[in-house]
């Protein structure tokens, strides 16, 4: 996945938009899908963000749906062990091994769906906030929140030397490559240990770069965040109303039902 999130982040239309007003709608999202008794609201929430994802912010499906296989196999996995060894019920499908039977029923499969839906639903909330807001803008409103200076500084720069420190990873690790550094197991392990060696160095070199060029431009212990005021539009006022008119609604008329 060559493109980071921030690369969309920063070409998105949405990114325009208050962050306020979407911090609002993603921790709406979250906590209705959470408190959710039924799995129909979790997946509704995460159709209406990925909606809004797709196309009011101008990503790629591809992309999209690639973002969400990532912690798919997680997902899917934790699903199985819930459905087959929790709940209880009429079972629905089952199989003898060596003995042990294993099953399926009607309380393990409604489990399995509702934490299918709050995980698939958590996620895409929290990529809707991820490709339409840029990392430096949510460290503004952190600002914002009057959280401790030094916490968001010290997060604001690890975010930064992170991507850098990949870069530099990639590269070492490309060239011991093409020098078959990664021939056979005991070659692996000592390039590896080679490429960690070398990122430590460089990480404490650059540490000591960042501190003489901060120092040398009067840096007093505080970084300076530009916020740009984004006024909430009347139409972003009512579509974000009516989204969270529905899912209530949806919410108390789905507390109580199960697929069974």
């Amino acid at each position: 996945m060559t493109n980071i999130l921030d690369d969309y982040a920063l070409v998105s239309p949405l990114r325009y938009r208050n962050n306020w007003l979407k911090l609002t709608i993603i921790t709406f999202g979250l906590l209705m899908g959470v408190s959710s008794q039924s799995f129909i609201l979790p997946f509704t929430v995460a159709f209406c963000m990925s909606f809004a994802t797709v196309h009011f912010g101008k990503i790629p499906v591809g992309f999209y749906l690639k973002l969400l296989s990532a912690p798919a196999v997680f997902v899917i996995l934790s699903v199985i062990i819930i459905a087959f060894f929790f709940g209880s019920g009429t079972e629905l499908f089952g199989f003898n091994v060596f003995s042990y039977r294993f099953g399926i029923n009607t309380g393990g499969l409604d489990m399995a769906l509702l934490v299918f839906s709050r995980t698939l639903s958590g996620m895409s909330c929290l990529f809707f906030l991820a490709l339409t807001t840029p990392m430096v803008e949510l460290f503004s409103v952190l600002k914002a929140t009057k959280l401790p200076d030094s916490l968001i500084e010290l997060s604001m720069m690890m975010y930064r030397y992170i991507f850098v420190f990949l870069e530099v990873a990639w590269g070492i690790r490309y060239a011991q490559t093409v020098r078959l550094g990664y021939k056979d197991w005991r070659t692996s392990l000592n390039s590896l240990a080679m490429l960690a060696t070398t990122l430590f160095i460089r990480s404490w070199e650059q540490g000591e770069k960042i501190f003489i060029s901060m120092s040398a431009r009067c840096y007093d212990g505080r970084i300076l965040f530009f916020e740009e005021k984004r006024p909430v539009r009347a139409t972003e006022l009512i579509l974000t109303g009516t989204y969270f008119s529905a899912i209530l609604v949806l919410w108390y008329l789905t507390n109580d039902i199960s697929i069974f």
